[in-house]
């Protein structure tokens, strides 16, 4: 499969064709997204709680971002990938956000980076696309920030917030934003988005009406244990096989099942004879 493009991603918003994304934190999980014929890997700052055991995504660096970025790159087989900038790259002057944005698409080799925010977030945007990054923007609920938005709840209820989405996401696609990702937006508002915008949208918990969705990897599998909010399906339960297959582990070693000969490497006849009374037998 061929990477896509920016302008494929485009028409495959013209042509109806959904696009699936999931996110990606090292080689084996690029790998297993690529070989499932996952469209676009986004190495999340999520992977501040789901692999680095954070509270929060906030903690996350730049450093953090560009080794998980790299490893992604590595092994995502030449899927488009969306590196997030995490919490504090961006926020303080357009030359701090184009300084931090060129450094981590230099040393990853991302094709992409993601933003959170509203429509202050139009000039960090034109920052970025001045120097030829593809930015995606992030709207809704942001977990950056969520303190600012009165914790983990859908937003888009209320028509002052469905307004402030709406404008939020056309003052976007008119900074340069490629794509739009709607996290935990009130279904009908996220369409109405979609309908209104040219750029893909792609939803996390946002209803069908997107043009896309994207989950987290260690969710949509169920190996994130205790983590099941109301928009997560699970596709798969690796959790309980991973434990089963690790507790068949121990039980062979216990038993000393494990490693048998075929698993071994043991001396021919002729080494061991080679070997004289050096090696230590009846065991």
């Amino acid at each position: 499969m061929s990477k896509l493009t920016i302008g494929k991603m485009r028409e495959m918003k013209a042509q109806g064709k959904k696009i699936v994304m999931c996110t990606a934190y090292d080689v084996p999980t690029a790998k297993m997204a690529a070989a499932a014929g996952v469209d676009v890997l986004l190495v999340g700052d999520s992977l501040g709680q789901v692999v680095l055991g954070y509270d929060s995504t906030v903690p996350v660096t730049v450093e953090e971002m560009i080794h998980h970025g790299k490893a992604a790159v590595r092994g995502g087989g030449g899927r488009f990938v969306v590196l997030d900038m995490p919490y504090g790259s961006y926020h303080i002057s357009d030359e701090d956000t184009l300084r931090n944005g060129l450094r981590m698409v230099k040393e990853t080799g991302a094709d992409a980076l993601k933003l959170e925010g509203l429509r202050e977030l139009a000039p960090r945007v034109r920052s970025l696309r001045r120097a030829g990054i593809p930015v995606v923007a992030h709207i809704g609920l942001t977990p950056q920030t969520t303190t600012m938005l009165g914790g983990y709840r859908v937003q888009g209820r209320n028509r002052l917030e469905a307004v402030g989405l709406i404008e939020a996401a056309h003052a976007l696609e008119e900074a340069g934003a490629f794509m739009l990702v709607l996290e935990c937006v009130a279904a009908e508002v996220a369409a109405t988005i979609s309908a209104q915008t040219e750029i893909p949208t792609i939803g996390i918990g946002s209803g069908v009406g997107c043009d896309g969705q994207v989950l987290v990897f260690y969710d949509l599998l169920g190996l994130n244990q205790g983590f099941q909010p109301s928009f997560l399906k699970q596709f798969a339960d690796l959790w309980s096989g991973a434990i089963s297959g690790l507790e068949a582990f121990g039980q062979a070693v216990r038993s000393g099942d494990f490693p048998d000969a075929a698993h071994s490497f043991p001396l021919s006849a002729e080494e061991r004879e080679a070997m004289g009374p050096l090696l230590v037998t009846g065991r």
